[in-house]
Protein backbone atom coordinates (compact mmCIF):
# COMPACT_ATOMS: atom_id res chain seq x y z
CA UNK A 1 0.00 0.00 0.00
CA UNK A 2 1.46 3.35 -0.44
CA UNK A 3 0.12 6.85 0.43
CA UNK A 4 -0.09 9.92 -1.83
CA UNK A 5 3.45 11.10 -1.33
CA UNK A 6 4.19 7.39 -3.01
CA UNK A 7 5.53 6.30 0.28
CA UNK A 8 4.55 3.16 1.94
CA UNK A 9 1.85 2.44 4.68
CA UNK A 10 0.62 0.52 6.95
CA UNK A 11 -2.48 -0.85 8.86
CA UNK A 12 -1.78 -0.51 12.35
CA UNK A 13 -3.43 -3.86 12.69
CA UNK A 14 -0.06 -5.41 11.81
CA UNK A 15 1.78 -5.64 14.56
CA UNK A 16 0.02 -6.94 17.22
CA UNK A 17 -0.71 -10.24 15.40
CA UNK A 18 2.51 -11.04 13.84
CA UNK A 19 4.49 -10.36 17.09
CA UNK A 20 2.10 -12.56 18.86
CA UNK A 21 2.65 -15.48 16.76
CA UNK A 22 6.42 -14.69 17.02
CA UNK A 23 6.60 -15.26 20.83
CA UNK A 24 4.24 -18.01 20.29
CA UNK A 25 7.02 -19.55 18.09
CA UNK A 26 9.97 -19.08 20.05
CA UNK A 27 8.27 -20.45 23.03
CA UNK A 28 7.77 -23.45 20.75
CA UNK A 29 10.97 -23.38 19.77
CA UNK A 30 12.25 -23.14 23.49
CA UNK A 31 10.19 -25.87 24.08
CA UNK A 32 11.08 -28.21 21.63
CA UNK A 33 15.05 -27.76 22.28
CA UNK A 34 15.16 -27.83 25.75
CA UNK A 35 15.32 -31.36 26.17
CA UNK A 36 17.79 -32.15 23.60
CA UNK A 37 19.92 -29.55 25.62
CA UNK A 38 19.62 -30.84 29.17
CA UNK A 39 20.71 -34.46 27.58
CA UNK A 40 23.73 -32.51 26.11
CA UNK A 41 26.61 -30.40 27.00
CA UNK A 42 26.71 -26.67 28.57
CA UNK A 43 27.04 -24.95 25.49
CA UNK A 44 23.84 -26.63 24.31
CA UNK A 45 21.71 -24.59 26.88
CA UNK A 46 21.98 -21.31 25.32
CA UNK A 47 19.66 -22.08 22.51
CA UNK A 48 16.60 -22.56 24.49
CA UNK A 49 17.57 -19.23 26.73
CA UNK A 50 17.90 -17.13 23.86
CA UNK A 51 14.93 -18.63 22.49
CA UNK A 52 12.68 -18.37 25.50
CA UNK A 53 14.03 -14.66 25.69
CA UNK A 54 13.35 -13.34 22.09
CA UNK A 55 9.77 -15.08 23.22
CA UNK A 56 9.54 -12.38 25.81
CA UNK A 57 11.25 -9.40 24.01
CA UNK A 58 8.23 -10.09 21.51
CA UNK A 59 5.55 -9.87 24.24
CA UNK A 60 7.44 -7.19 25.36
CA UNK A 61 7.21 -5.16 22.23
CA UNK A 62 3.64 -6.53 21.72
CA UNK A 63 2.56 -4.75 24.91
CA UNK A 64 4.42 -1.28 24.51
CA UNK A 65 2.39 -1.45 20.63
CA UNK A 66 -0.91 -2.24 22.49
CA UNK A 67 -0.32 0.71 24.65
CA UNK A 68 0.85 3.00 22.61
CA UNK A 69 -2.49 2.19 20.25
CA UNK A 70 -4.85 2.36 23.17
CA UNK A 71 -2.79 6.16 24.13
Amino acid sequence: MTDASGGVTFSDGYVVPITGLLAFLFALMAGMSVFPALSGSAADLALPIVFGLASLVCVWIRQRYVAAAEA
